[in-house]
């Protein structure tokens, strides 16, 4: 049975009540929606909020298999806020030199705005996510659980960096290689890499031609 704290590879199809594919990581089905995607496995850590914490919490006592998830909005991706359709000043397009459209989107202060109508010197802008108020329906397949340390290493880097990064490891020491950017985006990880992997966490910030270790603050 699976539990917390278990790597698995999974591959998904996640898609509306009436068939509509919205999201999926196999090959075959990406192409049906124009979708292109990294065909790399996807390997997640169960309980690490890496998925839906519903599929998440689903997947917990099951065994690998195939598994099909029905989840109302509310577990989903939430429900419809009117309070996020806001006006936008026209002038705040025009001073990034764009020109708004129904259908348009738009990232606002890390935000993301869909145009929904345009009158005059007000812009409607809708900041909920597009699939907010939705029923949803995943299809899950757990391929096999991951044993070895070399691939749960590699899923939390690819995770939590949002790309491959080089990295050794001995002992209970891990040491990433990561420009300037990378090394501190992962240093706010460094207690999960302890607590997932038993690893204190090493930065290899790759500077011009020189390299240096830089030890997060919890390992100094």
């Amino acid at each position: 049975m699976l539990k917390e704290k278990d790597f698995i590879e999974i591959e998904y199809i996640g898609q509306l009540k009436d068939g509509t594919i919205f999201d999926t990581n196999i090959k075959e089905e990406a192409k049906k929606i124009n979708l292109e995607i990294n065909t790399k496995p996807l390997v997640i850590c169960l309980g690490e909020a890496m998925i839906l914490p519903a599929i998440d919490k689903f997947l917990i006592g099951k065994k690998p298999g195939e598994y099909t998830i029905d989840l109302e909005p509310k577990d989903a991706f939430g429900n419809r806020k009117p309070e996020l359709v806001k006006t936008v000043p026209a002038s705040v397009f025009k001073n990034q030199k764009v020109s708004p459209f129904p259908g348009a989107v738009f990232y606002f202060d890390n935000m993301v705005g869909k145009v929904t109508s345009v009158s005059g010197g007000r812009v409607m802008v809708d900041f909920n996510n597009p699939l907010a108020g939705k029923p949803v329906q995943y299809k899950i397949i757990v391929k096999n659980q991951i044993k070895d340390i070399k691939e749960k290493i590699k899923a939390l880097i690819r995770f939590y960096a949002r790309k491959d990064l080089s990295f050794t490891f001995k002992d209970n020491k891990l040491s990433i290689e990561a420009d300037k950017k990378e090394g501190i985006i992962l240093k706010f990880f460094t207690k999960k890499f302890k607590e997932i992997l038993d690893f204190e966490l090493e930065i290899k910030e790759k500077s011009g031609s020189e390299n240096k270790i830089e030890k997060s603050p919890e390992t100094k």
